[in-house]
């Protein structure tokens, strides 16, 4: 068994692994475990494979910051959390930033930063088990990993203040139909269903994916007539190069001898 709150695995498909695991813990960020988050986060960076799988052990997602280890420090908790905070955001922002699709797995409880780590990926599976609960202002606290950033964007700002406000809890199936995850699936299927979209795309055209991904992205302030010239430029720029133009002829073949497959069978008009 590891030792380590927080690890990597590269498959054979290209999909690399970011596994949280502390399940002893509910998956908890102290000092020690966001340390290792944005460690390895940084590790993975540097060869993110095809795609990124973001998911943890056991039976619960993350139940975000440990408060055994924020209790009873007085007047350091501040510089504490803060800590705690500043490792786990670099975390954060390293995955969101991945230029490869990243895809979580939630299981269980996502609560306080595991609700923003969860949804830092691009594509987010969430089991029927899983449970979505901010729950900061109950500890009199206020949203951090993103959590605050990512909701508005994804649920619109009234819902976003009914989950941060009032710590309401979603299922996995209530996340589907907010938005806030791309689908559900039964637990017993999480695992494989993550798994198989991950390398899915890792199989793909990565280079269209990643600039597709780059667009999805956007830069904070580009209006419309500015995201329009990013998108010529890089659909030019992918149209261009051998993986496209191979793609492109393939489709064509296949859809012709689709067509032509279709056509023989059809009934002649007399």
């Amino acid at each position: 068994m590891s030792t380590e709150p927080v690890r990597v695995v590269r498959h054979t498909d290209g999909v690399v692994e970011v596994r949280l695991d502390a399940p002893e813990r509910g998956n908890a960020l102290d000092l020690a475990t966001a340390e290792a988050l944005r460690d390895t986060t940084a590790q993975v960076a540097a060869d993110p494979g095809g795609a990124v799988l973001l998911r943890a052990a056991g039976d619960t997602f993350c139940v975000g910051g440990d408060l055994r280890a924020f209790a009873g420090r007085g007047e350091g908790t501040g510089a504490y959390v803060h800590a705690v905070a500043t490792a786990a955001h670099t975390a954060i922002q390293v995955l969101h930033e991945l230029p490869v699709p990243v895809v979580t797995a939630v299981r269980g409880a996502a609560a306080g930063g595991g609700v923003g780590l969860a949804l830092v990926g691009d594509i987010v599976l969430a089991g029927r088990s899983a449970r979505f609960r901010l729950a900061y202002t109950d500890v009199g606290l206020t949203p951090d990993c993103g959590a605050s950033w990512f909701l508005p964007r994804l649920v619109g700002p009234r819902l976003a203040a009914d989950l941060i406000l009032t710590n309401r809890v979603l299922t996995g199936d209530d996340a589907e139909r907010w938005g806030l995850v791309s689908r559900s699936v039964d637990d017993a299927e999480l695992d494989a269903a993550a798994h198989r979209t991950a390398a899915g795309l890792a199989a793909g055209a990565g280079a269209a994916l990643r600039a597709a991904k780059g667009l999805l992205r956007g830069r904070a302030g580009h209006g419309l007539g500015r995201h329009l010239v990013e998108e010529a430029r890089q659909i030019a720029a992918l149209a261009d190069g051998r993986a496209a133009q191979d793609r492109m002829a393939s489709f064509l073949a296949a859809r012709d001898r689709a067509r032509t497959g279709n056509s023989r069978t059809q009934p002649r008009e007399p």
